[in-house]
């Protein structure tokens, strides 16, 4: 096992940077959908940048990231398999999941912009973007304290994470709309 702080650290390593991809990918969506209610020609010249730059992220950062982060977490459970019997481990499991499932879903809505389907707001995006910040704090939290977290104030502390989000989003959304009531 004297290999195991370097896979552990080429996990945290791909993590962080498939986290980065999660973090910006939305928001190049929300300019991309800002970015289809301009007229032309500078419409069509901000949304050919920004489909070459969300795609780059998409396929050069970000699922190449999670997929090296997926092997390098294998990797550790093989090392290390009493993780699997720990209840915090279990519980990452169903959170790493449904951060597959965000992942999964923002491929869909990347490959709709990528044909110029837009089947959501910028307002909605802009939750969607926080997505990634909830997922982000819950694994850490049972990454870094395993046993010792009482699952009662992770819970109220996502919940109370997801309450301040929604608060400055549309805080944001009210201040943007009186300095410009066109945008949504």
């Amino acid at each position: 096992m004297e290999y195991y702080n370097y896979i552990k650290s080429l996990h945290l390593i791909f993590v962080i940077t498939w986290f980065a991809g999660l973090f910006y990918e939305p928001r190049l969506f929300i300019y991309h959908i800002e970015a289809s209610k301009k007229k032309s020609p500078e419409k069509d010249i901000l949304e050919k940048q920004l489909k070459i730059m969300s795609r780059r992220l998409w396929y050069f950062i970000a699922w190449p990231s999670a997929i090296l982060a997926s092997i390098f977490a294998i990797w550790l459970l093989i090392l290390v398999p009493s993780w699997i019997e720990e209840s915090w481990m279990r519980v990452k499991f169903i959170f790493v999941f449904l951060l597959f499932a965000y992942h999964f879903k923002t491929h869909q809505i990347f490959l709709q912009l990528q044909k110029d389907e837009i089947n959501y707001s910028s307002y909605f995006m802009r939750i969607w973007n926080e997505g990634a910040t909830l997922f982000l704090f819950v694994i850490v939290f049972l990454a870094i304290l395993k046993n010792a977290i009482n699952w009662i104030f992770v819970f109220l502390g996502a919940l109370f994470l997801v309450m301040i989000l929604i608060l400055l989003i549309r805080l944001y959304r009210v201040l943007r709309e009186k300095s410009n009531p066109t945008n949504d």
